[in-house]
């Protein structure tokens, strides 16, 4: 017998299911959360984006200080303290995790510790600390994330041979870094270590960094990466990885060995599905992950996915939770829209930052548009040039029929945020008209965005 009823359970407390379940609670419905960690918030909050990023900012940080001389700023050479930096981070964290478990309690959403499996179409087993309880749910949400992903030529040994996991608990900077994929996470990486004093190799089996991205802002981030001293191989395929007693020696196909203190493998992540019970209701996986319909149903019409669970869409937080409050909506039979994949924007926290929303300008031509591109560098900015970092560039990508902005591209200082105006523009199908015909503040880096659709028109003002 359930030990009790609920409108809805969710499967993980990260930024899908969390938010999942604060939306639940502010619709009425009877919401409980289970979550294996101590704390909630999930990867994202207490293994991800929020420790990495609060990392991050100390390596930011470190790079303007020792930068401060250029503007008539005196100070000593700056060294990092690596344990006072990890403090920090975890004070982020917990405050953080703290704020989620506010928002609970305000939205009268209970949360379950232990790990939860499906034992029934509407039962969901907890086991805890105090064993197993059984409860029961009209509709089930599977928010379980995902973890490092692991490849047969280099297993993760927490010693020479890390996950991002690892890389965010070390306590001493390693003096050589050998990073295994150049995605969002290892490019993150490499650019925080690289500021902290690592020697950093950057390996990618494709043909350039960040290859998800548009071409000319993976050049310009290479370009960028190479000028800070990190080295980058691209097009290289490891072939084995060995931990010795100071360090991995590594092999790859056509090119000679590496050897460094510690290597990261940066190569994706995998899904959380084993064990969580999807046999027991006849939910099949490929590859580990779950196919779900645009309200974000499985094959079991009241059991919802979301997250990183969810076949052929990407590993962010923001996603995630965009499809949480979609599948709450849904079940609690509010009017819905589906989500638009292709304007989830993509951020990439490195020195220069990296942020994308649409269309690359290949993808654009391979769907049959006429395509018009402007480009605005940062160096012709009066702001980037007052802030002191001038690298990359707005690139916007057009089609000539109606002049509607398919896609935009940053990299530079603070895409990540300057990202949110070419995301409005696309969810509201704006021309790039619109956008140069808005007036924008002087001076901002903002400026460049409008400058940049100028450009697609041929008639850039500043450039």
């Amino acid at each position: 017998m359930a030990e009790q009823d609920f409108d809805l359970i969710i499967l993980g407390s990260g930024p899908g299911g969390y938010v999942a379940g604060i939306r639940a609670g502010q619709l009425g419905l009877k919401t409980a959360v289970v979550e294996k960690d101590p704390k909630l918030g999930g990867t994202c909050l207490l293994r991800g984006c929020i420790p990495t990023k609060a990392l991050l900012h100390t390596a930011s940080t470190l790079d303007h200080i020792r930068e401060a001389a250029e503007l008539g700023i005196r100070v000593g050479d700056p060294t990092l303290d690596l344990e006072t930096a990890q403090k920090r981070k975890q004070k982020v964290v917990d405050s953080n995790a703290g704020g989620v478990a506010y928002l609970f309690k305000k939205n009268k959403v209970e949360s379950l510790h232990g790990w939860g499996r499906l034992v029934g179409e509407h039962e969901v087993e907890v086991e805890g600390d105090s064993g197993k309880t059984t409860y029961r749910a009209k509709n089930i949400l599977l928010a379980t994330g995902s973890v490092p992903r692991e490849i047969p030529p280099a297993p993760t040994d927490g010693r020479r041979i890390l996950n991002s996991d690892h890389m965010l608990e070390l306590e001493r900077v390693p003096g050589r870094l050998a990073i295994l994929g150049a995605g969002a996470v290892g490019t993150e990486l490499a650019s925080m270590f690289r500021s902290f004093g690592s020697e950093v190799t950057l390996i990618e089996m494709l043909p350039r960094v960040l290859p998800m991205e548009d071409e000319d802002v993976s050049k310009e981030l290479e370009k960028a990466f190479r000028k800070r001293g990190i080295t980058v191989w691209t097009d290289t395929e490891l072939a084995s990885a060995e931990a010795t007693d100071d360090g991995v020696r590594m092999t790859f196909e056509g090119r000679d060995p590496l050897e460094a203190d510690v290597l990261l493998v940066a190569v994706g992540r995998a899904p959380v599905t084993d064990g969580i019970g999807l046999d027991a209701v006849g939910i099949a996986t490929e590859k580990g992950y779950l196919r779900t319909d645009e309200r974000m149903r499985t094959s079991v019409p009241h059991i919802y996915a979301i997250g990183d669970v969810v076949e052929h869409t990407p590993w962010l937080a923001h996603k995630a939770s965009a499809e949480g409050i979609l599948a709450v909506e849904h079940m609690a039979g509010e009017t819905v829209r589906s989500l638009d994949y292709s304007k989830v924007p993509s951020v990439v926290y490195t020195t220069p930052e990296v942020a994308s929303v649409g269309l690359t300008e290949a993808a654009a031509r391979e769907e049959g548009y006429d395509v018009q591109i402007g480009k605005f560098p940062f160096s012709a900015s009066a702001k980037a040039k007052i802030e002191g970092q001038t690298a990359g560039f707005v690139k916007i990508v057009r089609e000539t029929k109606y002049d509607q902005v398919l896609g935009v591209h940053i990299v530079g200082l603070h895409a990540t945020d300057l990202i949110a105006e070419a995301c409005v523009a696309l969810q509201i199908e704006a021309t790039a008209e619109e956008l140069f015909r808005t007036v924008h503040a002087h001076p901002t880096l903002a400026e460049s965005v409008m400058e940049a659709a100028h450009a697609s028109h041929g008639s850039a003002i500043h450039f």
